[in-house]
């Protein structure tokens, strides 16, 4: 650990002075923000950028500075201000805050270099703090993570969550500073000023807690030294604050949250108040401490290798997909996996058996998961979170987060669909491609054997941006032999002719009922298109509208999922503006248990009930 060079305390209280006149004149220039929770936390921000973080100011994306999180990212307008103090923003591009076409945006997202993961949906940020403290980990940097958490969002149950995981990891290079303002949005906090309630909570998780004047420099410090010379379990200081602190017309009161400072006489008696708190201070400012740099070895993409999959082998998609990551692993160590307590039903158990250290027990708490996942991802690790698909909703907030982030989570759903059988519908993940398609950017692949899913783990590490893939719980037939290669965005055509009545679309478990339903048919002397739809998003429009005008405009879809968002609608999506339509074979109503077969069949999307449907016009 290299020496830190501390500021002295005046140098340090003329930058928060600084640092919240920048946030007052860009929200009032912007006409709206959060200028009150900024200058609350101001002076905890300056002790951290200018006393106590080591980190490179030229290169924000330095794999061993120290990193901040602002949680509370509705105070955006502080963390550009810190930037700006710093160098590398300029002082009058605070000003662009908020518009159209200023990275400054309302809440922090990486389309900023310093930015590691959005943040402005409290709750979220120290999830991801630990994500990136276990990366330092992973990568042997000795680089401190700092989460600036708000009093008002330590309510939500993710930071819970992450407390547990946190103190479980003994990460000690993680330390959270909650801005005890007492206000929140539409009123006081839960616990407002009482220091010592939400220490209790945090020493009950297994946190070391401070309390301190969050406007007392020399505490701040004296709490972030301590901090990093706590080992073996994390740390939260409690900094006592009042929030718009230095402005008198705020300082303390309700009503300010979210509102900008007017313009004029307003704003003029705020800055001249501000202004008065400049203190003398003498020297030049030292320099930010320079991150411990680690020579590393450069890194490179795995792979699966050949396939040991045979024709007809009996193999779960989800056994395929934990024996693909294990591999996979095997040969890129930016490769890692995080469990909700079903490793040995997802079977990212092989992952742990094989690559113990990078292996992430998050118990059950998928928010925590999957944001922790954010937080590894953001800092070049390429992380599998994994459960059932319906355990997935739980943390769907943060999926919609890593979206927003553009991060490289690669999420995994199994126990999918009616298919699972007698577990019943609290199991059943029934809108889990829907949930996952409304992310515009993230893939959502949906294999149907052993060998279609392998290859697919090996592309989804790869593919730019979050990927999800659902896997089943029935053993399949592989049906695929080792010369098939699937691309994301692609498609298979498994059964063709010139005299095709219908193309039948299906994923996963339903392809084997369209295979059935094109077996049953022929003997009627009918002949169907059968599609593997193995990628939904992206989808290859192109040849399903060849494949539609082929077998005279009609289309079936079938899939285990409700009709909403599913295979149905992607495929309609992808083929409405050639004028086609389609019929969509999915579960209409809420399951109950039964058998796969039974349930398949109950629900009507068996091969019966798609020779039905092919033959009902045909």
């Amino acid at each position: 650990m290299s020496v830190h060079t501390l500021l002295p305390v005046p140098a340090l209280t003329n930058i928060a002075t600084r640092l919240r006149i920048d946030s007052v004149l860009a929200t009032s220039e912007s006409g709206n923000g959060h200028p009150s929770t900024c200058c609350s936390a101001a002076d905890i921000v300056a002790a951290l950028f200018f006393a106590e973080m080591r980190y490179d100011p030229r290169d924000p994306q330095h794999q061993d500075n120290d990193r901040f999180v602002l949680s509370k990212g509705h105070a955006a307008p502080l963390l550009y201000a810190a930037w700006a103090e710093a160098g590398f923003l300029k002082r009058e591009d605070l000003l662009t805050l908020r518009r159209l076409d200023s990275d400054l945006e309302g809440h922090p997202t990486p389309r900023l270099p310093f930015v590691d993961v959005a943040t402005g949906s409290l709750g979220q940020g120290l999830c991801a703090g630990v994500g990136i403290a276990l990366n330092a980990r992973r990568i042997g940097s000795d680089y401190r993570t700092y989460v600036l958490l708000g009093d008002g969002e330590s309510a939500e149950g993710s930071v819970w969550e992450a407390a547990d995981v946190a103190a479980f990891e003994k990460l000690d290079s993680l330390c959270g500073i909650t801005d005890v303002n007492a206000l929140g949005q539409s009123g006081p906090t839960q616990f407002q000023h009482n220091l010592e309630a939400l220490a209790a909570r945090w020493r009950a998780f297994g946190w070391h807690a401070i309390l301190v004047d969050g406007h007392d420099l020399p505490q701040l410090l004296d709490a972030l030294e301590q901090a990093r010379q706590t080992k073996g379990r994390p740390t939260m200081v409690l900094a006592k604050t009042l929030k718009g602190k230095g402005i008198s017309f705020m300082e303390g009161k309700g009503g300010w949250h979210g509102k900008a400072v007017s313009k004029g006489a307003q704003l003029d008696s705020a800055l001249t108040e501000l202004q008065a708190q400049f203190v003398p201070q003498s020297g030049a400012a030292p320099a930010i401490p320079a991150p411990n740099a680690v020579k590393r070895s450069p890194v490179r993409q795995g792979t699966v290798g050949s396939t040991t999959y045979k024709l007809g082998d009996s193999v779960a998609t989800r056994e395929a997909y934990g024996d693909a990551l294990a591999k996979l692993g095997a040969s890129d160590d930016r490769i890692v996996a995080l469990d909700a307590d079903v490793k040995n039903s997802t079977f990212s158990d092989k992952f742990e058996q094989q690559h113990p250290e990078r292996f992430y027990q998050n118990f059950i708490a998928e928010q925590v998961m999957v944001g922790a996942a954010m937080g590894l991802a953001s800092r070049g690790a390429i992380p599998f979170p994994s459960t059932f698909a319906a355990f997935l909703t739980r943390a769907y907030d943060f999926i919609r987060m890593a979206a927003v982030s553009k991060l490289n989570v690669k999420l995994a759903g199994s126990h999918a669909g009616v298919s699972i059988g007698e577990d019943g519908p609290s199991q059943m993940a029934l809108e889990d491609l829907a949930m996952m398609r409304a992310q515009p950017n993230m893939a959502v692949l949906y294999p149907c054997d052993a060998v279609s899913t392998e290859q697919l783990v090996e592309r989804a590490a790869y593919h730019a941006g979050p990927v999800y893939m659902r896997t089943s719980r029935p053993k399949t037939p592989v049906i695929y032999g080792p010369g098939e290669s699937f691309e994301v965005g692609g498609l298979k055509v498994l059964r063709q002719s010139d005299a095709d009545v219908a193309t039948v679309v299906g994923g996963g478990v339903t392809v084997f009922e369209a295979l059935k339903a094109y077996d049953a048919l022929q003997k009627q002397g009918i002949s169907i298109r059968v599609i593997d739809l193995y990628s939904l998003q992206p989808i290859d429009a192109a040849t399903l509208v060849r494949c539609a005008k082929a077998s005279k405009g009609r289309v079936i879809t079938v899939e285990d999922h409700y009709p909403g968002g599913g295979i149905g609608d992607a495929v309609a999506g992808a083929i409405a503006s050639e004028g086609f339509s389609v019929r969509r074979l999915a579960i209409t109503e809420i399951p109950r248990s039964g058998t796969p077969d039974q349930l398949l069949d109950h629900y009507g999307i068996s091969a019966r009930h798609i020779v039905a449907a092919v033959t009902a016009s045909a």
